[in-house]
């Protein structure tokens, strides 16, 4: 224990991009870029739904939701991976890489949870249209959203825990540029087996819980568009959950091939490129989808762009 408890007060260090050398400045360019275009793009999601009266409805409640938990997620993540590669190796304290896990892991979990409860939203819409105002009323979304984030917080805190009641004895370098589960892990020492099969228990709890609700609920909407007697309509029916079925495409892909495998197949120059993906790319690829296939929002955007054009005329 004396050992674990030395580690305790030092604290880890992000070793990150390090073997990257001189590509460090570039990385940095590309990243700093694509986390603005996040964070702006989130933040106006956010803005003109709540400005939009015509956006009033829970797809797009649950939507800005959704934005405002990634938003919440990146920002706890990319600042500090951002200051890594331009000032080397970065030091956090163990209380601070609890922190940082928890909070990562947490609005990880509740993506999937508001996924789940946007595709139950969709099933509504397009299964039971006629019952689509009483059952989607304002306080059951309230409660869907409350339940998404309280799971979310639940869950993040058990990974928290599962991780850090054991001993780090060994070295105090993660091979990651944040404090995630696998290459946390991979510094304790002792037995590690019961650790494992506790985060690869919670994840699975978490994305079959959340994928089978939303499986179910495409199951039941591909039904109900096959039952469609025009193409069109089948089409215009499709179209509203286009968006929603890449995102979960991507963000359940990378969740599950990170989270639902044993410890000996991490490798973490591999994991470290696709945690990029899920932490940078993913965030992004979000409001874009639901900007460029949504044309209610386009519609928003563009009223929100002309208002302000005005303003300034």
């Amino acid at each position: 224990m004396g050992q674990a408890n030395a580690t305790a007060g030092k604290g880890f260090v992000f070793l990150g991009f390090s073997s990257f050398g001189e590509l460090q400045l570039l990385l940095f360019a590309l990243f700093l870029l694509l986390y603005l275009a996040t964070l702006t793009a989130s933040v106006f999601i956010i803005v003109v739904i709540r400005m939009d009266s015509h956006l009033h409805t829970p797809m797009y409640l649950f939507l800005s939701f959704l934005s405002f938990s990634e938003t919440c997620y990146t920002l706890g993540i990319i600042p500090r991976m951002l200051s890594s590669l331009v000032m080397g190796g970065q030091a956090i304290s163990y209380a601070g890489c609890a922190a940082q896990m928890f909070f990562s892991a947490s609005w990880a979990c509740t993506d999937c949870f508001l996924l789940a409860v946007m595709g139950f939203d969709r099933y509504v819409a397009i299964c039971v249209p006629l019952h689509y105002a009483s059952r989607m009323s304002p306080a059951f979304c309230s409660q869907l959203v409350g339940t998404s984030f309280l799971s979310g917080y639940l869950f993040g805190l058990g990974m928290t825990l599962v991780i850090f009641h054991l001993p780090f004895c060994g070295s105090h370098e993660i091979q990651h540029f944040f404090c995630d589960t696998p290459p946390v892990l991979s510094l304790a020492c002792g037995d590690t087996g019961p650790s494992e099969l506790g985060i690869l228990t919670l994840s699975l709890l978490v994305l079959l819980m959340s994928f089978s609700l939303i499986t179910v609920s495409y199951a039941h909407i591909l039904m109900a568009i096959l039952r469609i007697p025009s193409a069109e309509g089948q089409k215009k029916a499709f179209s509203t959950c286009a968006s929603h079925l890449m995102v979960v495409v991507v963000h359940y892909g990378c969740a599950s091939f990170m989270y639902l495998r044993p410890k000996a197949s991490y490798s973490l120059e591999r994991d470290q490129l696709i945690a990029v993906t899920y932490t940078v790319v993913t965030p992004l690829l979000n409001p874009i989808v639901y900007s460029l296939r949504n044309r209610a929002v386009q519609t928003a955007l563009r009223s929100a762009f002309r208002g302000r054009l005005l303003r300034r005329r």
